[in-house]
């Protein structure tokens, strides 16, 4: 039997820290979104919409990686409450990761606005 790995492998790391750095720029954009009435809240949407959809994609590559790989284990001295909590959190996390972009897309989608990656490139309706 192969041995628990010690970390996280690459990928996953670089996943978690580059997934980290999104979901805290679409906080501070979503935030900038609601407070601006200026020109540069139609420049936030236009971020937010491909930021989101990245973030799917991401999030999506993420669960693969986590369910293709071996994950270093809990402490074995962590109390099992402890460890209910942290697989918990964990389901709840990636739950929320893939939920929201969907649900913004499908909000998106109910307004009848187009999701616009690029210019010429529209994701269809969900």
């Amino acid at each position: 039997m192969k041995q628990a790995p010690e970390h996280f492998v690459p990928l996953a790391r670089w996943l978690h820290w580059v997934m980290a750095v999104l979901l805290l720029a679409m906080l501070f954009i979503g935030a900038g979104m609601v407070t601006s009435v200026s020109e540069r809240h139609q420049w936030l949407i236009q971020l937010h919409k491909p930021l989101g959809i990245a973030l799917l994609a991401l999030a999506l590559l993420r669960v693969a990686v986590r369910l293709g790989t071996r994950q270093p284990p809990l402490p074995a001295d962590l109390p099992k409450p402890q460890a209910l909590a942290a697989k918990a959190s964990h389901l709840l996390l990636y739950g929320l990761m893939l939920a929201l972009p969907l649900i913004g897309w499908a909000m998106i989608s109910a307004a009848g606005d187009p999701v616009t990656l690029a210019p010429g490139v529209q994701l269809p309706p969900c």
